[in-house]
């Protein structure tokens, strides 16, 4: 006989039955579907031969149905079969709706399980989202269509934040402006980021192969805050200045403009590089006291992720074979 898995039934699933200050039963799910397939064939011996049971058996299951129940008959028994009682027809519509939602639950776990369904919550940084997720989400999509993908953009510190109170699952994220604190989180490293500075065509260090910060020391930036520490321009406080940072502007795009007009020079990820306009100079930034910007997924300590992660994981590193 098989295993009898107890469920506990909320009050609203059986309203005809219990009150609000009655304590619902505890009834296993093997009794209500014996009951359902008692009710469907009107006859003890015929669900006790689809359940390869023997009469006593489901019988048995019925009586400890009853019980529980508070002992009042579920079935009338007559010459020719079965037949539910009011009480059994009360209960019908519940023990349905019950094992359908069970069976809908089991669907769902499979589907989480298998990464065929469920949610998947990702966010990343800008220059990420320019096509590094993008590709990673078009190779996921094709392979995951039924997972339901939710994208967020942010700073590395706001995602990183989002990780950590369970509104993420997985972050892309940088170590912009130091190192990622890694006992929170489970890093991932997808790739080391070379930068390099956008300049104005005619700017006099624009046919330079390479340059190195200490260079650039008087001239004008284009950033994203007036504040150089946490941005790409933090490494220049290693060097002994501060760079002047002349706009605050916050797309990508918008830096771009300002440069070809000749208001200043910026820093452009390589993420971001295949967007640049023609009418500015990238030219490699070189820094032997700092190591590339390194990207990595994110993940939180002491949390489980969705089984979607993985496959999204190995989604972002082939984007990232393909830069």
């Amino acid at each position: 006989m098989p295993n009898q898995h107890v469920a506990r039934m909320a009050d609203t699933a059986f309203p005809e039955l219990v009150t609000a200050d009655v304590t619902p039963p505890d009834l296993s799910t093997v009794w209500l579907r014996t009951f359902l397939d008692v009710a469907r064939h009107g006859s003890f011996t015929v669900a006790a031969r689809e359940l390869g049971w023997t009469q006593s058996a489901v019988s048995r299951q019925i009586s400890s149905l009853e019980s529980a129940l508070g002992g009042a008959p579920l079935f009338d028994r007559l010459p020719r079969g079965v037949r539910p009682t009011a009480q059994g027809r009360a209960l019908l519509p519940h023990a349905e709706d019950l094992l359908a939602r069970l069976h809908s639950m089991g669907r769902e776990l499979t589907a989480l399980r298998e990464a065929t369904g469920g949610l998947l919550r990702v966010g990343a940084f800008a220059t990420a989202d320019a096509g590094l997720v993008p590709r990673a989400m078009g190779r996921f999509r094709t392979r995951h269509p039924g997972v339901t993908l939710t994208r967020e953009e942010g700073l590395t510190p706001a995602l990183l934040s989002r990780l950590t109170e369970g509104e993420l699952d997985l972050a892309v994220v940088s170590t912009t402006g130091g190192a990622l604190p890694a006992d929170a989180y489970e890093l991932h490293h997808l790739l080391d980021e070379t930068l390099y500075v956008a300049l104005p065509t005619a700017h006099a260090l624009a046919t330079e192969t390479e340059l190195r910060l200490p260079q650039l020391a008087d001239e004008e930036w284009i950033s994203g805050s007036h504040r150089v520490e946490g941005t790409l321009l933090h490494t220049a406080l290693r060097h002994g200045f501060r760079p002047r940072v002349a706009h605050v502007v916050a797309e990508w795009t918008a830096k771009q403009g300002y440069v070809a007009a000749g208001l200043g020079v910026t820093l452009i990820p390589a993420l971001a590089a295949e967007s640049v306009r023609p009418d500015i100079t990238l030219v490699p930034l070189r820094d032997d006291s700092a190591p590339a910007r390194a990207v990595y997924a994110a993940t939180a300590r002491g949390r489980s992720v969705p089984p979607a992660v993985a496959p999204f994981l190995a989604a972002l590193r082939e984007a990232c074979a393909a830069e």
